[in-house]
């Protein structure tokens, strides 16, 4: 089982897709987080993409698809692609990858949000900075204010970048990145959408649906 899945920042996609891996043995092919090991390990596609970076220079598409191509033999259990394919030219070379593979894209499943909501969700999350619990302005606040529930530290934190300003840039990102793509799955008929605001089970469960009633 092969799928894309898509979602803005904060729209849970990577708790999702660690779900997948944990239950259904699914690799996330995250083609960021590749290129980073594929360089740190030095293998012939990460000297590629060396050279390129430190040139100033964009990762081209075909060491793009060398990079996934070569995880791909391991995702014997199936692959969620996350940050590829952005434009319908990479999605037609993901295309062509999967079939000489014998291998074909299952679902493109986007995690669809409220982008006012998505900002509330966002710019209230906070942790604490000795042991990490996760704690929410609005949604999940200690016990005792001030104080961690897990710990007792009476330390927090909150990322930089969760701001309202960097979310709505984020979305905006996103919208741009994934309108090229849409309409080339569309007419596949291989788009489903799920509620992305509903709880993590919840969204778990649809995704389970769909993953189950296509085998």
């Amino acid at each position: 089982m092969d799928i894309i899945l898509l979602g803005p920042p904060g729209a849970g996609k990577g708790t999702q897709a660690a779900r997948l891996q944990t239950n259904r043995g699914m690799i996330q092919l995250s083609t960021g987080d590749m290129l980073r090991d594929a360089v740190a390990k030095g293998t012939p596609v990460g000297i590629k993409a060396k050279a390129v970076m430190a040139a100033g220079e964009l990762v081209s598409d075909a060491i793009v698809s060398a990079l996934i191509g070569e995880r791909l033999d391991s995702a014997t259990e199936g692959a969620i692609f996350d940050g590829f394919p952005r434009t319908a030219h990479q999605a037609e070379a993901l295309e062509l990858l999967l079939a000489d593979r014998d291998r074909k894209l299952d679902h493109v499943i986007e995690l669809v949000v409220d982008e006012e909501a998505l900002v509330d969700r966002i710019t209230g999350r906070f942790t604490c900075a000795c042991c990490g619990a996760s704690y929410h302005d609005h949604f999940h606040l200690p016990k005792i204010e001030g104080t961690c529930d897990v710990c007792g530290s009476h330390e927090f934190k909150r990322r930089p970048d969760d701001n309202e300003a960097t979310v709505r840039t984020r979305m905006a990102e996103y919208r741009a990145k994934t309108a090229p793509i849409l309409p080339f799955y569309e007419e596949k008929g291989l788009v489903r959408r799920v509620d992305g605001m509903a709880s993590v089970d919840e969204v778990a469960t649809a995704i389970d649906t769909i993953l189950d009633t296509s085998q």
